[in-house]
């Protein structure tokens, strides 16, 4: 059986605020609470979900790797609002304006995109 993904990892400060964050912004629950990780997805059973661990330091420089999330297109400017209500800020990281996609940052400066539907990226 080949290696599958398990859980995204994202290193945090305040473990539960952000996990908190998240599991609103993808209508996912907190499936785990520990005192040194939470985890969050959509339900027990579901394939992959984001697992929150420890730092003490703060993030500083740009991620290295960002999460894309997605919605009809019809939804995009109104999910990014609620995102942003939720907490998120809208960041620039050298965009020209012209993209697909709109950067913002969660509670703790990690970089994501809301980015068009997948049906209108393939084909």
């Amino acid at each position: 059986m080949p290696i599958s993904l398990h859980h995204i990892v994202i290193d945090a400060h305040d473990l539960p605020a952000l996990a908190r964050f998240w599991a609103e912004v993808l209508g996912w629950r907190i499936l785990s609470e520990r005192e040194r990780e939470v985890v969050i997805g959509p339900d027990e059973s579901a394939p992959v979900g984001i697992c929150f661990m420890p730092v003490t330091e703060r993030k500083a420089g740009k991620n290295r790797l960002h999460l894309d999330l997605t919605t009809a297109a019809r939804d995009r400017e109104a999910e990014i609002e609620r995102v942003i209500a939720l907490g998120a800020r809208m960041a620039d990281v050298g965009q020209s304006g012209n993209e697909s996609w709109t950067v913002l940052v969660d509670p703790e400066g990690n970089e994501f995109c809301v980015v068009r539907p997948k049906e209108t990226l393939i084909g």
